[in-house]
């Protein structure tokens, strides 16, 4: 990082230190030794998000890198009546929180706007992904954020003659040996891909309606997929895959919607449920363990753990969760919560 991107984000981390939110959450139910604190807010805008109240614009996906920074991507509505585009900008938070105003918010703003981006990182928080697709033209891109600036990975547009490689690639995950997975939700797979963006196996899983992905600490792959639900706000069912790294798929669990995925110590994940309005961990033998239930209409979206970096445990956010909620109803207003807490005792064979 050069010393121009190191003073300018130390004077970030100086702004958002001074107007973090730090208030406790008393609308979420946690399991006993967990606590929760609002870690990102704004004013609300009803002029932009239609409802009143706290919070910022609407944030579908979350990711965190090594040195503690939160990536938030989606962050305008998606959804009117049926899928659009929207053309937004990723936000980057700095270690501390922030509060994302009319005022503010442009000061978190981290490379170009793109349409229906959402942002994913390796599990060391090295590397930070950005999928994006145009709905219209039936292409999708996957870049690699690299110091605010989008770089091809893959996809894009073919040669004439040859169908795109990518249609509508949401959710991304990387595994130990670097391979890249891109949830492609209208071609119902996820495919593999090296280091380097070439294809490895351009149907690596076959599910319907693939969204969200994340890779367990054994090296597993998961996959959250919407099945019937055409939109995140139905009711399903839907269904949570895990892939084996020789590329065995098991069913773990059928009924929930999932919103967010999000590797556990011990072999399980966590995972969003917006319809439950429930956070829970599920082994892999489909054991499930609530750790968060949300009450007077808040309700879970993204989900990611920040990384164990010698930056993140100097921050004091290793192995912290990291939850958008979507707040009292209103879709178009957000806040970004951080619970801590003993993780490994959610798994079965801790409890």
């Amino acid at each position: 990082m050069s010393l121009c991107s190191c003073l300018r984000l130390l004077a970030l981390t100086v702004a958002a230190l001074a107007c973090a939110p730090t208030g406790a959450v008393a609308e979420i139910l946690l399991s006993p030794g967990f606590s929760a604190r609002v870690y990102v807010s704004g004013d609300g805008n009803p002029a932009v998000t239609g409802a009143p109240g706290l919070g910022m614009p609407s944030t579908g996906t979350l990711a965190v890198d090594h040195a503690g920074l939160l990536y938030l991507a989606r962050t305008g509505r998606r959804y009117s009546g049926g899928e659009y585009e929207y053309l937004a900008s990723i936000y980057r938070i700095p270690p501390g929180g922030g509060r994302v105003t009319a005022r503010t918010e442009s000061h978190y703003f981290h490379g170009p706007p793109l349409n229906n981006a959402q942002v994913s990182g390796d599990l060391g928080g090295r590397q930070m992904f950005v999928s994006t697709f145009d709905r219209e033209r039936r292409v999708g891109v996957v870049y690699r954020l690299v110091d605010g600036q989008m770089r091809l990975f893959a996809g894009g547009a073919s040669d004439p003659g040859l169908p795109p490689l990518l249609v509508q690639p949401e959710g991304i995950a990387v595994n130990r040996a670097g391979h890249v997975f891109v949830a492609d939700r209208a071609r119902g797979v996820v495919v593999r891909f090296d280091a380097d963006g070439q294809v490895l196996d351009p149907s690596y899983a076959r599910v319907v309606r693939p969204r969200v992905l994340a890779i367990d600490e054994s090296d597993h792959l998961w996959i959250g997929a919407d099945t019937a639900a055409e939109v995140p706000w139905a009711g399903g069912p839907g269904q949570i895959w895990r892939v084996s790294p020789e590329g065995q798929a098991h069913l773990v669990l059928e009924g929930p919607v999932v919103q967010g995925l999000a590797p556990a110590p011990g072999g399980v994940i966590l995972v969003a449920s917006r319809q439950g309005a429930i956070v829970f961990a599920l082994s892999p033998d489909g054991e499930q363990t609530i750790l968060a239930r949300f009450t007077h209409g808040d309700a879970p979206r993204a989900l990611a753990i920040a990384p164990a970096t010698p930056e993140t445990r100097a921050a004091g956010l290793a192995g912290d969760l990291f939850v958008a909620v979507i707040r009292s109803g209103a879709f178009g207003l957000n806040e970004i919560v951080r619970i801590s807490g003993p993780f490994a005792d959610l798994a079965p064979h801790r409890r």
